[in-house]
Formats: C-alpha cells, sequence, structure tokens
C-alpha cells in the first residue's frame, strides 16, 4: 500500500510581489546527534545535492572541522567550501529518513532540498495553479 501524501501551501517570499513570490518551502526538522532543528527547505527539483547554510549546521551541533568529506558546489556556491553532513530528516508524520547535505560555509543560501538525497526519499507533485504541493515518501 502507497503512504498517503501530505499536502503543503507555497509560501509567499515577498509581499509585494503576491503571487508571483509562492515557492514551494517544506517545513521539516533536521536531528544531528542530539539536537534537532525545525526548519524550512526550498524545493529545488533543478539542484544536484541538498544544501545546508552554515549557520543551520552550527546549531544542529556540528563541527565544521569534523566533516572531512568535501564536495564541489556549482552555480551561485560555485566558490564556497562545501562538507557533507548527513542529518536525520522528519517530514510531517512520515518516518525519518537520512539526508545528505552539502554543509556550506555560506549563511546567505537557504536550505535546498535536491535531487541527491531529498527527491530520491520523496515524491513531490507540484500543483503551482493550486499554489499547494503534496509529499510522499518513496
Amino acid at each position: 500500500m502507497m503512504p498517503q501524501a501530505e499536502q503543503y501551501p507555497f509560501v509567499a517570499m515577498d509581499a509585494a510581489l503576491g503571487p508571483a513570490s509562492l515557492l514551494p518551502c517544506l517545513p521539516l526538522t533536521l536531528a544531528f546527534q542530539q539536537r534537532s532543528v525545525p526548519i524550512m527547505g526550498l524545493l529545488d527539483s533543478a539542484a544536484a545535492v541538498n544544501v545546508l547554510p552554515y549557520d543551520v549546521g552550527q546549531q544542529l551541533g556540528a563541527a565544521w572541522d569534523q566533516q572531512t568529506t568535501s564536495v564541489q558546489l556549482t552555480g551561485n556556491l560555485a566558490q564556497q567550501d562545501a562538507r557533507v553532513l548527513v542529518v536525520s530528516a522528519t517530514v510531517g508524520k512520515f518516518p525519518p529518513v537520512r539526508l545528505a547535505f552539502a554543509w556550506t560555509r555560506s549563511i546567505s543560501v537557504p536550505v535546498l532540498l535536491g535531487q541527491v538525497n531529498f527527491f530520491m526519499e520523496f515524491d513531490v507533485c507540484l500543483f503551482r495553479s493550486r499554489s499547494v504541493f503534496e509529499v510522499r515518501p518513496k
């Protein structure tokens, strides 16, 4: 039996732009070691990897120097150092999954949920005309 999908509204990023600023931002909780942080992650099917800003990694208690696997980012973040950080992620009422993030030193990037490995763990259906999206585990 296929798990039920959960539905979420698109989020307005700029009140002045109204509906033009609506983006699919997913509330989820990340956990690492003994800490957890509720966040909003931008669903980005064009992103090759999940990206985590530096400050969120710090809130989770991660130590930059202890994350020894480097990852090369592309696009706007190509000049930023990034390290692999694997955390537990809970979306809605679904069981937790392990997500691998490219943890970057940048604090100006949003949490991005990309192909590796958010979209490998969840199926997502966007209904932009209705300003909602659905998420279900694989």
